[in-house]
């Protein structure tokens, strides 16, 4: 039985390595030789910002520091913030030679229905039409802990003006971490595109659709003609909903980002865990059956090729090695990139069975969660009108 195991394991990572897009490669990036337009459309960026005020210095700063020839204008939705995120929002903009691009919003009550997030874009998208007159060429929407580049926008629009995208989408590189965080979030980069395949997702003949939200240009009228942000209201995970809304009508780019970096630091396990069981069980639709064959996925895949080689180390069965062995190279291969990505040793590689391992349990306490209705919840808060 343990020999089959390792055999279907080895099998899987055949077909993940060769058959699943290339995910691993992690060769989908912004690249900057897109032209620029005959004319820059006019940008409103939309930040949601819930007790950001340690991070606003620099995010906001390199918002305003933005070199981009067309009208940009930064909407900074204050969601119910408690530590003077609005202040130190004006702080940043007050004597900046681009101030003048801010412009400041408190949400107003959150209706029942709405995650806290959603109702912030909401809120922002709808402050900017007023006072914009109508809605811009592009809504940029962006997390208050993301660092952009200088040209970030200006190469998002060229690429999305050359290739007439409805979305152009970054996941910014996360905080490197230290201790096991070390692993656990290269491993959180690994598993999202192993989860949607970047170039599946950016073929406009496949049906995967995927976004991520801390960095997303959306064309005004494909978000329109997909029901604006109120037909994501209710959702979670609200990136990829957005990517699959603007999919089924448009075209969709999805990229790793090289420079554009979110500054929230994971400074333990915790952190980390707390990503992931916010929002695992929400991923799986809250279903019993997902969940187990997802935890039965994750030991065939990340457990048995380990156990089939120690096994045989101490002298047991041989027969299931070979077939372990190599499985466990094929995950260690397809690992690398992201890895190099992340500046990380790729001797660390060998090591993503202990991050699949520790990705199993947070899935199964994100629907322990649920089901103790514990729910979605951040920065004290809960998510969709929960309170």
């Amino acid at each position: 039985m343990f020999e089959l195991l390792a055999a279907l394991s080895l099998a899987a990572w055949l077909y993940l390595v060769f058959a699943r897009g290339g995910f691993w490669l992690a060769d989908q990036r912004l690249d900057g030789r897109a032209p620029a337009p005959a004319h820059w459309p006019d940008v409103v960026a939309v930040v949601p910002a819930r007790d950001e005020a340690d991070l606003l210095p620099r995010t906001l700063r390199a918002l305003l520091d933005q070199e981009y020839a067309g009208r940009l204008r930064v909407v900074l939705v204050d969601d119910e913030s408690t530590d003077g995120t609005s202040d130190t929002a004006r702080d940043t903009a007050k004597g900046h030679p681009n101030g003048a691009r801010l412009e400041l919003v408190r949400t107003e009550e959150r209706p029942s229905g709405w995650v806290g997030k959603m109702w912030a874009v909401e809120s922002g998208l709808r402050a900017a039409e007023r006072s914009g007159g109508g809605a811009p060429a592009w809504w940029w929407l962006t997390d208050a802990d993301v660092a952009h580049a200088p040209d970030s926008l200006a190469r998002l629009v060229a690429k999305g003006e050359a290739e007439q995208l409805d979305l152009v989408s970054l996941m910014v590189k996360l905080d490197r971490g230290s201790g096991w965080n070390a692993l656990l979030v290269p491993a959180f980069v690994y598993f999202f595109q192993q989860l949607y395949p970047f170039p599946r997702v950016n073929d406009p003949g496949s049906s995967v659709a995927a976004a991520a939200g801390g960095c997303m240009l959306v064309k005004s009228a494909a978000l329109e003609r997909a029901g604006g942000i109120e037909s994501l209201r209710g959702e979670v995970i609200d990136d990829c909903a957005l990517g699959r809304a603007l999919k089924r009508g448009g075209r969709i780019w999805l990229g790793l980002a090289d420079r554009e970096a979110s500054i929230r630091p994971y400074a333990g396990l915790d952190d980390v865990w707390n990503m992931v069981a916010r929002s695992a069980y929400t991923q799986l639709d809250h279903s019993p059956g997902m969940l187990a064959g997802t935890l039965a996925g994750l030991a065939l895949l990340y457990l048995v090729p380990p156990l089939s080689v120690l096994v045989w180390f101490l002298g047991g069965d041989s027969g299931a090695a070979p077939f372990g062995a190599a499985a466990w190279a094929l995950q260690a291969a397809s690992f690398a990139p992201t890895l190099a990505l992340y500046g990380r040793r790729l001797t660390l590689a060998l090591a993503l069975p202990a991050a699949g391992a520790l990705y199993a349990a947070m899935t199964f306490d994100s629907a322990r969660r649920h089901w103790r209705s514990e729910g979605a919840t951040w920065k004290g808060r809960a998510g969709a009108g929960a309170e």
